[in-house]
């Protein structure tokens, strides 16, 4: 699959907005979200354009200090702690080292200097100014109880993922808008056919969609794993047997869509549920995987209460499993985890710029009626999303769908099975069937 853009990394983030939002109000500013996602892409292209080559690198010479855009206000400087000299700095003098930052500054790969955070604080409250520190990290830093600490309630925290499907084809679908509100208009339109498998296996992440579809792109995935495996995870804790992670997260990968169980993950690898346990946490620290909750409703005793696992991108998951896109298209059961896992993270990828806020769960019951995706905007109204590899929709696809709106009530907005094929239609009762392809196009 080759984007509708080769130069994936400098697309416009949809997330621009609200980062530009974020940096009129609030004295500091968090990206963050998995490495090579483009979190310093977007912060340099919002606050810092002339540091940033024209082919998405860096240009740290003269140019540290560079004019920001108009929404952020006055410029900034830009500060990596991968630089070690920087990161040595903060860490021997922290109060000294904020105290000698400009007015505006960009603060990348954060998480490598904790011992900044109370520094920052002090800087904050001794001059008090909208956007004066934008910093992005690469791990869960609201985790982190010196970050949660420190810098409360002085803190916008936004997430990053790497690109979705809107953001390659540079529109926004309006699909969630839809679910949640008016619903679906009857429409027809060609069928993904064989270009799903391959917009499966490709992901998101900037960096490997410029490289060419199959071994170039897989190699760069792997790559992408060891280097974040010796790196991030062994800043985070001190652990035994760093090699197990990456067969770990494959093993992950194979069980993405499924109702996570760690004796499962823990047999193949002669682990204990307490060591699985452990290395999941990490892994979901630095965004590799992340466990989606159940919903529950007035009728929980009927509910399953099990998180389902999810790996953060069908690329990274495709690269780990060694099936390329022709791979998925011959293995129909791996494919429709996959697809699960693509449909899951394009819906958390838009909800991060979305108006309203947004949270993520998935619905089964003891009888096996499932919804993968059940979507909850703030206190109000429950939506429900299914995914289907297949090309036709049948009313019994919509069981789970039914069972979840009988258990929401009056707060069920609505709900859509996804599939493969070329008409969305209206089932009753709020419910649609609608083509894949209309998450990322204009409804």
């Amino acid at each position: 699959y080759d984007p509708p853009m080769r130069e994936t990394a400098l697309l416009t983030r949809f997330a621009t907005p609200r980062l530009i939002e974020a940096l009129e109000d609030s004295p500091a500013v968090l990206i963050h979200g998995p490495r090579q996602c483009g979190k310093t892409t977007l912060a340099l292209m919002a606050c810092a354009p002339s540091v940033l080559k024209a082919d998405g690198g860096l240009s740290l010479g003269s140019g540290r200090r560079s004019p920001g855009a108009r929404g952020a206000g006055g410029d900034y400087e830009y500060v990596s702690f991968d630089d070690d000299v920087a990161r040595i700095a903060a860490e021997t003098d922290p109060m000294g080292f904020a105290a000698g930052l400009g007015e505006r500054v960009i603060l990348d790969e954060v998480q490598r200097a904790p011992t900044l955070f109370t520094a920052l604080k002090a800087e904050i409250d001794r001059h008090r100014a909208p956007g004066r520190f934008l910093m992005m990290g690469s791990t869960h830093l609201l985790l982190s109880s010196r970050l949660s600490d420190s810098l409360a309630g002085r803190l916008q925290v936004l997430r990053l993922h790497p690109l979705a499907q809107c953001e390659m084809e540079r529109r926004d679908s309006g699909f969630l808008d839809a679910l949640f509100g008016g619903g679906f208009t009857v429409r027809r339109g060609a069928r993904l056919g064989p270009l799903l498998p391959e917009l499966v296996a490709a992901g998101g992440y900037p960096a490997a969609l410029a490289r060419p579809a199959g071994r170039r792109r897989a190699g760069w995935y792997r790559d992408y794993i060891d280097a974040l495996v010796l790196r991030d995870v062994r800043d985070l804790a001190r652990i035994g047997a760093l090699e197990a992670l990456p067969r770990l997260l494959a093993y992950a990968a194979a069980r993405t869509a499924r109702l996570f169980n760690a004796n499962a993950l823990a047999a193949p690898l002669a682990l204990s549920r307490p060591t699985v346990r452990h290395y999941m946490t990490l892994l979901e620290r630095v965004f590799l995987l992340e466990r989606l909750p159940p919903w529950h409703g007035n009728r929980a005793s009927r509910l399953v209460k099990t998180p389902k696992l999810h790996m953060t991108d069908t690329g990274l998951a495709a690269a780990l499993l060694g099936a390329d896109a022709a791979a998925l298209a011959k293995d129909r059961a791996l494919f429709g985890q996959l697809l699960e896992t693509f449909a899951v993270q394009e819906l958390r990828r838009q909800a991060s710029w979305h108006d309203a806020p947004l949270d993520f769960h998935h619905f089964r019951d003891r009888d096996g009626a499932e919804v993968d995706v059940v979507v909850e905007r703030g206190a109000g109204a429950v939506a429900g999303v299914e995914v289907k590899a297949a090309a036709t929709v049948t009313a019994a696809d919509f069981r789970g769908l039914r069972k979840l709106a009988r258990a929401a009530g009056d707060r069920f907005a609505g709900g859509a099975v996804l599939y493969d094929g070329e008409t969305s239609a209206g089932f009753g009762d709020g419910l649609y069937a609608v083509p894949l392809r209309r998450l990322w196009e204009p409804l």
